[in-house]
């Protein structure tokens, strides 16, 4: 099935519940759709299969986990060629600290989600990984001071 799959309104209600609650049972989804628990499970399967769900998380806390430090990096690379974009992806791929990597335009090329445990763990990272990747040209941190919304729930269309 294409990820463009034609939703209608159970497989959005599915969906919706889904994102708020993904610990609910097959029956309890089923009453809350309208539909018996074999269908219900049927639509869920499909959604799966097509990609719409990619996979299911438990949402942390990261203050309660020892995380206290949460910033943004701006990252220009040294050049645009692909072999230069996949080299540096490979790398912070393989960095845990960097929760989130994303392809940008603007005055930057990449912009990093990087999450630690303080500041001085944080610029550990920057110092001995961050920085030493070859193709990072240079960086520009936002620490994040409060985080008012904070939704993991897409709007659906």
């Amino acid at each position: 099935m294409s990820s463009t799959l034609k939703l209608d309104q159970i497989d959005r209600k599915v969906l919706e519940i889904l994102q708020s609650n993904a610990k609910i049972t097959n029956a309890q989804l089923s009453k809350e759709i309208g539909l018996s628990p074999a269908p219900t499970l049927e639509r869920v399967k499909k959604l799966e299969q097509a990609g719409i769900i990619k996979s299911y998380h438990a949402q942390l806390d990261p203050e309660k986990v020892g995380l206290g430090v949460t910033t943004f990096v701006q990252i220009t690379l040294v050049g645009h060629k692909k072999v230069v974009t996949e080299s540096f992806v490979e790398k912070v791929n393989s960095i845990a600290d960097i929760i989130e990597c994303h392809h940008i335009t603007g005055t930057g090329d990449f912009l990093l989600k990087v999450i630690s445990k303080d500041i001085s763990t944080y610029q550990k990272l920057m110092l001995e990984k961050i920085n030493e990747i070859e193709e990072v040209a240079s960086t520009q941190t936002m620490v994040i001071l409060s985080t008012f919304k904070e939704s993991k729930t897409l709007p659906l269309p």
